[in-house]
């Protein structure tokens, strides 16, 4: 399956959202109700599992894979706040692919005609292709989801970046959206810390799944005949100095990986605390940061041939680049909560 997300990652990139044939492949797989109950027809994985499908997604397609863990998100959202009591419609096709955002950016109007939601939700990954948008909104002073068909929302083309381009994460909008009283409701997180860190993981993972992906590149470029431009080397593999970067960028790699598939496994337990927030955060962070500098290591290897348009190393940098610095994975503000926590303690 992931062979087929690998011979349209480039398509997914040039047209700005996931191809028909790997949102297919995706579906067929079941991937869009790994967050959906086994009651409703899904399999409610957990991080582990989650984390782990995603990153083998994110090695041959980033932006699906992230599409993939955006919907996980949206429907975790809906059913850590609703239960069993979900929506028919919602529940009727678990794997119905779902977008979504927590930013309160949509307000909720009651009145004689029902109740209406109005808002402008960015970064919406996946809508064009979405069934269900689960965004946040202000119930007069409570953070509530509303759950909309994205077919009632106007899209607005807002998404332009270097990196991630596949993931089309576009701006929502509604304007007087008349829905029913239930499908708006409180947010209610009952892991708190936990079910944060989860979200965390799962942009997380797309990154660490993209940059396995350039190792592979990598690889195969040092298993092939090409030679380290203008040296005596008639191999990649016969410099020490070239070695020794492919054993960085490797070690890089595997400690991203390890360190998400801890953190998952620090989820699963459910031991986190809110106290154990600012070591968590840092810790995904480093994980994303050494995704970052394994694709470095990785383009000082292949050389300016590593920009060809042509070339899915390229991509997969960019990918990195921009999916390592989503707001989840944000560093500065890591290390500065994790260094106040620490003072205090």
């Amino acid at each position: 399956m992931t062979e087929i997300l690998s011979a349209y990652a480039e398509q997914t990139d040039k047209q700005g959202r996931p191809a028909a044939q790997s949102l297919e492949a995706v579906r067929q797989a079941g991937d869009f109700a790994l967050r959906m109950p086994v009651a409703h027809g899904g399999s409610w994985a957990d991080a582990t599992t989650t984390v782990r499908r995603l990153a083998e997604l994110g090695r041959a397609c980033p932006s699906t894979s992230w599409n993939v863990g955006t919907s996980a998100v949206a429907k975790t959202l809906v059913v850590n706040s609703l239960g069993d009591a979900l929506p028919a419609a919602f529940a009727a096709d678990p794997n119905a692919q779902a977008c979504g955002t927590g930013m309160p950016t949509g307000r909720v109007e009651r009145g004689t005609d029902g109740t209406r939601v109005t808002g402008k939700w960015k970064s919406l990954s996946g809508v064009e292709d979405s069934a269900w948008a689960a965004v946040g909104v202000m119930d007069g002073d409570t953070f509530s989801i509303a759950l909309l068909p994205v077919s009632d929302l106007k899209i607005e083309q807002t998404w332009d970046v270097a990196g991630m381009r596949g993931t089309g994460s576009h701006t929502g909008v509604a304007d007087g959206l008349l829905v029913g009283d239930e499908y708006v409701f409180p947010v209610n997180l009952p892991g708190s810390q936990a079910d944060l860190t989860f979200f965390g993981l799962t942009a997380l993972a797309p990154v660490v799944g993209a940059t396995r992906g350039a190792l592979d590149v990598i690889e195969g470029m040092f298993a092939s005949d090409r030679k380290p431009y203008m040296s005596q080397y008639s191999r990649m593999a016969e410099s020490p100095g070239a070695r020794h970067w492919l054993g960085e960028a490797t070690r890089l790699t595997f400690r991203a990986e390890r360190g998400m598939l801890a953190l998952a496994a620090a989820v699963d337990s459910g031991t986190v605390t809110q106290a154990d927030a600012p070591q968590l955060s840092s810790e995904m962070a480093d994980a994303a940061r050494d995704c970052r500098a394994a694709l470095e290591l990785m383009l000082d290897l292949h050389g300016t041939s590593g920009f060809a348009s042509s070339n899915p190393l390229q991509r997969l940098w960019r990918d990195v680049a921009v999916g390592s610095r989503h707001p989840h994975l944000n560093p500065y503000l890591t290390a500065e909560r994790f260094g106040e926590a620490r003072a205090a303690s």
